[in-house]
């Protein structure tokens, strides 16, 4: 049997394994082990599953992903998402679907601020559902924003999903990070566009909501509502500023960044001992979850290094002589697939090995391609059956809204993800203007 064939049915292993609910970095490892023993013996296998837990943790560009993580709590608990959806809430008012408008660019706001789907996603579905459900929005509607607006925080700097492409990829995670700023904002304009539109044609799904300010005008309340999300401001700048300037790493940066968090939730006497001490567990729980899953990748990832198989496809990809779009729309279909049953981690973990050959292969820009594969995945995180974000949103609302209308919900803005892919696919220059500016 030969090495990249042994490569192969180690790949297919990992889907066995993870289709019988077999944790993915278990997975992930158990294939490792078995296929090391098989192309060279127990005592290599052995050798690679003792000396990776320390290679993974002492890597310098992952400790990026526990400050990043902290960052984000700590922004959350200290009470920015709040200031953030009312302030959006009050500028949005007036629009067709103003509340799904706000919870959209809320999510967006805080997308950058937290760096994460998932508390984007639990978030804002704590505060804007409820508004929503209250104003008689339609209740796909309001589950689907809030869903699919979370996916944001896979793609707005800082994003933890850039990181670890970025580390893996051996790409610059610098300009990963900065690449994500316009493709970001462009989801959120097409997002917001389909929610106008859809209100505008059907005013039953958004019905108008009429906002009484606490006190004076209600262009007054809108300037007094951005006082308080000054904060985000201020991590935004600081974060991307930094980075495009060339101030500090991207791995200074998630310090930082932690540490501007702190002194912004100081200043604003937020900064309470339970506060600190729930945003730490948060955010050593969460980096303890997905170093485990990177254990089992890098260990898998050495074991297709060994067997061959990403070289044997990347040059059985060159000798067919694809085009750089071909190769995409191949890859537009493994990831739909893959992100119907894996966390997003998961697929990007397991795919990367594989699929960067085959980039490499057809000379596509590394930093493009990282945005298309963190877009693909973001797209995962709504396509069912496995829908990571949509079952997060299920967990907020509860019994109130069913499974099934909350992905029909979704669908509207997974309709949106097929233009914006289009338009970041035929355009790279969406993606890459601000990182060849840098």
């Amino acid at each position: 049997m030969s090495a990249p064939l042994i490569g192969a049915l180690g790949l297919l292993g990992v889907l066995v394994l993870i289709a019988i609910r077999i944790p993915i970095g278990v997975a992930l490892g158990v294939a490792a082990v078995i296929g090391l023993t098989i192309l060279r013996n127990e005592r290599v296998a052995m050798n690679v599953m003792e000396q990776t837990p320390f290679e993974v943790a002492a890597s310098w560009s992952l400790s990026a992903i526990p400050m990043f993580i902290l960052m984000g709590a700590i922004a959350h608990n200290s009470g920015i998402s709040v200031a953030l959806f009312r302030a959006a809430r009050l500028w949005a008012s007036r629009l067709p679907g103003g509340l799904a408008v706000a919870t959209n660019l809320a999510s967006a706001g805080f997308a950058a601020a937290s760096g994460s789907s998932v508390a984007t996603a639990a978030t804002m579905g704590r505060l804007g559902i409820p508004e929503m459900l209250r104003a008689g929005y339609d209740k796909g509607l309001a589950a689907g924003v809030v869903a699919s607006a979370g996916t944001l925080g896979a793609l707005i700097p800082p994003s933890i999903m850039f990181v670890i492409y970025g580390v893996f990829a051996e790409v610059s995670i610098t300009k990963l990070l900065v690449a994500g700023v316009l493709p970001g904002i462009l989801t959120a304009a097409v997002y917001t566009a389909m929610i106008i539109i859809r209100a505008k044609l059907n005013p039953k799904i958004a019905p108008p909501v009429t906002i009484d300010p606490e006190e004076g005008t209600l262009w007054q309340a809108r300037w007094k509502s951005l006082l308080p999300v000054w904060p985000v401001l201020v991590l935004i700048f600081g974060i991307i500023g930094g980075l495009y300037g060339g101030i500090f790493t991207p791995t200074e940066a998630g310090a930082g960044g932690a540490l501007l968090a702190c002194a912004i939730a100081l200043f604003q006497r937020r900064l309470t001992g339970q506060v600190l001490w729930n945003s730490v567990m948060e955010a050593v729980t969460t980096t303890a979850s997905l170093l485990f899953v990177a254990y089992g990748a890098v260990m898998f990832t050495k074991f297709l290094a060994l067997s061959g198989l990403p070289v044997f496809l990347g040059n059985t990809i060159e000798s067919w002589q694809l085009s750089p779009y071909m190769l995409i729309l191949a890859a537009s279909v493994i990831y739909l697939i893959l992100g119907m049953f894996l966390d997003p981690m998961g697929v990007l973990l397991l795919s990367l090995p594989v699929m960067q050959p085959m980039f490499n292969a057809v000379g596509a820009d590394p930093i493009w391609v990282g945005v298309i594969v963190v877009k693909f995945i973001e797209i995962g995180l709504l396509t069912p059956p496995v829908g990571f974000n949509v079952y997060v949103v299920k967990s907020v609302v509860g019994d109130e809204i069913a499974l099934g209308r909350i992905f029909r919900g979704v669908g509207w803005f997974l309709l949106c993800e097929a233009i914006i892919m289009f338009l970041l696919v035929v355009f790279p220059q969406i993606s890459l203007f601000l990182p060849n500016g840098m």
